[in-house]
């Protein structure tokens, strides 16, 4: 798979041949130096970002032969993607914001937002902070909102761009956990960028990116003995 920001010579090859598969009931870790590709290439598999080139399949479907709309609702019913700029909407409290993906796959809004205070309490957040709006939550609340919306419509695949990096130890390994029961003991993948080591134990795999591709994909728990 291969993907290229501009052209001529200013072109940039974010991703330059990247093999990579991802099995149903894995949580894998992407982990490499800044500016190495992975952001971008989660947002490929996210549908977010197209690819130029090379095959990729997601969920047995592939992006290039869809219509916009069929995108859209595809990644709306199966994909939950935790962006690093979090993208909360500024107007929603935090529960109408975990709310959304649910009303827009056709869920009412009052039981649409009744889950989402229940997921927002698993990942830490009280009534009271469920109905504030993003400006009046600290980073790492607003963080926490952002993983809720991404997990409360069950998706088959969930991305996260540094899920953890505005929390403190002990709360992104709480957030950890819930993303395994609530993502991998489903059979559903998992796919976390991350510079944080601390949660390195909860993933199966762990791939390391350079320059625009896959180095070597390795499992965890030789990582994680090697660093215990």
């Amino acid at each position: 798979m291969t993907k290229t920001y501009g052209s001529g010579s200013a072109a940039v090859e974010a991703l330059r041949g990247v093999d990579l598969e991802v099995e149903p009931g894995e949580l894998l870790m992407l982990v490499g130096p800044s500016g190495c590709g992975k952001t971008t290439l989660i947002s490929v598999l996210a549908g977010v970002l197209h690819r130029d080139g090379g095959d990729c399949a997601v969920l047995e479907h592939d992006y290039k032969e869809m219509r916009p709309n069929e995108t859209t609702r595809f990644r709306g019913r199966n994909i939950g993607f935790v962006f690093q700029a979090l993208n909360l909407i500024p107007s929603l409290t935090a529960a109408e914001n975990v709310a959304t993906p649910l009303i827009i796959n056709g869920a009412q809004r009052r039981p649409a937002v009744a889950a989402a205070d229940e997921i927002l309490n698993r990942v830490g957040l009280d009534r009271r902070m469920a109905q504030s709006l993003p400006a009046d939550l600290s980073g790492g609340q607003q963080q926490r909102v952002a993983i809720a919306r991404a997990l409360i419509h069950e998706p088959r695949l969930i991305v996260c761009d540094e899920p953890t990096s505005a929390l403190d130890s002990e709360t992104g390994r709480r957030i950890m956990e819930l993303m395994r029961q609530l993502a991998v003991q489903t059979d559903r993948a998992v796919i976390v960028v991350t510079h944080d080591a601390r949660i390195f134990d909860f993933a199966d795999r762990i791939a390391y990116m350079n320059d625009g591709r896959i180095t070597s994909v390795v499992d965890a728990k030789t990582v994680t003995a090697e660093g215990s």
